[in-house]
């Protein structure tokens, strides 16, 4: 089910080659460890540049931000998806599910779906305030029962992995004892979102999609019988009043709970295990937030710019046109690698330095009209974390550098073992 590697028309074999090697070594430990080296390997050849398997690849800041920005550049949506054919990833089950949720749509669709789903105005968001300290208080004080007496800790498990699942799931009001395994369906169904999953990987995210299908369509049933104060219900409200047939109606309030989990998730997991990694890992910019606990948002916004949980994001041409210096056809794709257009020294100086003084310029959270809806959640999430973080363990170390998951798109530490110094 992996996208076949042809060579595109106008790209020799060496590029090719390239290109091949450059995706091959980003899937090594080496690679997931640190794979900004690369993308300054594939940057010197261009801002952008011939995918091996068709399509461009784009490592330049201002171009990405210039497709993000422009309604010329689509979602590869449920059509586009389609007319890729079958044997494809894209007509896989779990990319035909997630074709049909928001991240996925264009306008007009994209605009009153996003538009119904109303999250995290900054009503909602104050509602969610004290509940994230709470939470954080909590998973806190659980790590530092396990640091007592020397001991050592995986800050990812205990922290990390907990706090967004714990927000989203009170949030929407789903039962603690079924957070363990909407996190592991998570983890499973973001490969279909990946660049190039394996069969293999396609297999666990079709199974783990249909799975949390099962779960939310019984979520949105039931809050149909029961209604409460809480987003599924609302949203059951709304689409009643856009949607005459009741099943249709259900369904889209469903596509719109398993989009806000798995962005609220995978994501901001990421952000605060990596967030924490750079600050032990730069124990000045650490000590300075100790006495200058005012940067701790500009630490959020600087571990987003320098290391983002998501390194891809897609679009596809809607016309015939030129990117940069290199002409683009209709229905083409190009994968934006923002993790490297996050490095590019003619947007930033001295990019390689992580720096709580810059000023703040990242596509982490995309652009245009496909913001990220929870942007402002994941920033109330690693804020909170980071204030009583510091404040509370102003002696924390790292014990060995994290292993990650041989991922290119989706970040995801799998451990971060941590103590007190």
């Amino acid at each position: 089910m992996e996208t076949a590697i042809t060579s595109p028309a106008g790209t020799s074999p060496a590029d090719r080659r390239f290109a091949v090697s450059l995706f091959s070594r980003l899937r090594t430990a080496k690679g997931q460890a640190n794979p900004f080296p690369i993308y300054a390997e594939l940057r010197s050849r261009g801002e952008v540049a011939a995918a091996p398997w068709g399509g461009h690849l784009v490592t330049g800041f201002d171009v990405c931000d210039q497709v993000l920005r422009s309604r010329e550049w689509l979602e590869p949506d449920s059509g586009w998806r389609e007319r890729q054919g079958d044997g494809t990833r894209w007509t896989a089950p779990s990319s035909r599910e997630m074709s049909r949720t928001l991240p996925a749509l264009n306008p007009p669709e994209h605009t009153w779906v996003r538009r119904s789903a109303g999250m995290f105005d900054r009503g909602s968001l104050e509602q969610l305030r004290d509940p994230v300290g709470r939470f954080t208080g909590r998973l806190l004080d659980a790590l530092a029962e396990r640091l007592r007496d020397g001991e050592t800790a995986d800050f990812n498990e205990l922290v990390s992995e907990e706090l967004p699942v714990a927000t989203i799931g009170h949030w929407l009001g789903l039962p603690t004892a079924d957070f363990p395994r909407l996190r592991e369906l998570t983890h499973d169904q973001v490969f279909t979102q990946e660049l190039l999953p394996s069969a293999s990987q396609l297999a666990l995210s079709d199974a783990a999609t249909a799975e949390l299908r099962t779960y939310f369509m019984d979520v949105v049933r039931a809050r149909r019988a029961a209604p409460g104060d809480d987003p599924v219900s609302r949203w059951i409200e709304v689409w009643d009043t856009m949607e005459p047939d009741r099943d249709k109606a259900d369904e889209a309030v469903y596509f719109l709970a398993l989009f806000v989990l798995l962005a609220a998730l995978e994501t901001t997991s990421t952000l605060l295990s990596t967030m924490t990694l750079l600050l032990l890992e730069h124990p000045r910019q650490w000590y300075r937030l100790l006495v200058q606990p005012d940067l701790v948002p500009a630490a959020v916004e600087e571990t987003l710019r320098y290391d983002p949980p998501t390194h891809v994001i897609s679009r596809v041409a809607s016309c015939d046109g030129v990117l940069g210096d290199v002409e683009v056809r209709e229905g083409e794709m190009v994968h934006l690698l923002v993790g490297a257009a996050h490095r590019d020294p003619a947007r930033h100086e001295d990019p390689e330095l992580f720096n709580l003084h810059r000023k703040p310029a990242h596509l982490a959270f995309s652009g245009g009209i496909h913001y990220c809806l929870g942007a402002p959640l994941a920033r109330l999430e690693a804020q909170t974390l980071l204030r009583q973080l510091v404040m509370r363990f102003p002696r924390l170390t790292l014990v060995r550098r994290p292993t990650w998951a041989p991922r290119v798109a989706f970040r995801r530490l799998l451990d971060l073992d941590v103590a007190l110094s």
